[in-house]
C-alpha cells in the first residue's frame, strides 16, 4: 500500500510540469451566448484575460500556475500610472498662461482630459504649489511672477504614493503652461478578479460559478 501511494505521488509530481508545459496557448469561452471571453496562457507562467459582454468589457492580466488538474490565474497588482508630457504637435493652439498663473494640462492629447490628477509646482527657487486637475483637465496655480516653473509632481487625488516629478523644458517653462498625459492607461481599469481557479479538462479549461470569473463557462483551446 505504502508503495502504490509513494508511486502515485511520484506521478503527480512528475506529471505537473509535463501538464504544464501542455497549458500554453490561447483559449476562448465556448457555449455561453452573449458573451465573448478570451484567455492566453503564456509559457513564461503570465496571463493575459478579457470577456466582452453587452457594452461591458472587463480585463485582467498576471501569472498563473498549474497544481494538479488545476490552472489558478493571479492578477498583477495595479499599475501606478505613468505620467508624461505632452509632445510638441500635442498643444494645439494653446496660449501661454497669464502672468502669475501656472497651468497644467493633463489627459489624453486629442481625445480627452483627466479629472482628479494632484500636481505639485515647484520653481526653480524651491517655491511650491498645489493644485487638482479639474473636470477639463486643467490644473492651475498662483506664482509671483519673478518665478520660474521647474518641475511638476503628479500623482491621483488622495493617492498615498510618492509624486512622480517630471522637470520642465525651457518653452514650456517659459509659457508657464505645460500639458501631461498617462502612458500606461490600463492603470485606470481596475482588474476583473483577484484570482480565478479553472480546472483541466483534456484541451479545455472550465470555470465554475465560483471560480471567480463569476459565471461558469468552458474555455476551448485553440487549435
Amino acid at each position: 500500500m505504502k508503495r502504490f501511494l509513494a508511486a502515485a505521488v511520484l506521478a503527480l509530481i512528475c506529471s505537473a510540469p509535463a501538464l504544464a508545459a501542455t497549458l500554453p496557448g490561447h483559449y476562448y469561452l465556448n457555449g455561453r451566448s452573449e458573451v465573448g471571453s478570451e484567455l492566453l496562457l503564456k509559457a513564461d507562467g503570465t496571463f493575459q484575460w478579457a470577456l466582452m459582454y453587452g457594452a461591458v468589457d472587463q480585463y485582467a492580466h498576471g501569472t498563473w500556475a498549474a497544481k494538479g488538474d488545476e490552472v489558478t490565474l493571479t492578477s498583477a497588482p495595479q499599475e501606478k500610472p505613468d505620467f508624461a508630457l505632452f509632445e510638441a504637435d500635442d498643444y494645439g493652439r494653446t496660449k501661454p498662461a497669464e502672468p502669475g498663473l501656472w497651468v497644467a494640462i493633463v489627459g489624453f492629447p486629442h481625445e480627452g482630459p483627466l479629472a482628479e490628477v494632484e500636481v505639485l509646482f515647484e520653481s526653480a527657487s524651491g517655491k511650491t504649489a498645489t493644485a487638482v486637475s479639474k473636470r477639463n483637465g486643467d490644473a492651475i496655480a498662483n506664482m509671483p511672477g519673478g518665478e520660474q516653473w521647474k518641475r511638476a509632481g503628479l500623482r491621483m487625488k488622495g493617492a498615498a504614493t510618492d509624486y512622480q516629478w517630471i522637470n520642465l523644458p525651457a518653452d514650456r517653462a517659459k509659457a508657464r503652461l505645460a500639458g501631461f498625459t498617462v502612458k500606461n492607461r490600463e492603470a485606470f481599469a481596475p482588474s476583473a478578479f483577484k484570482t480565478m481557479t479553472l480546472t483541466v479538462e483534456g484541451n479545455a479549461l472550465h470555470a465554475d460559478s465560483k471560480s471567480g470569473l463569476g459565471i461558469g463557462g468552458t474555455y476551448e483551446k485553440a487549435k
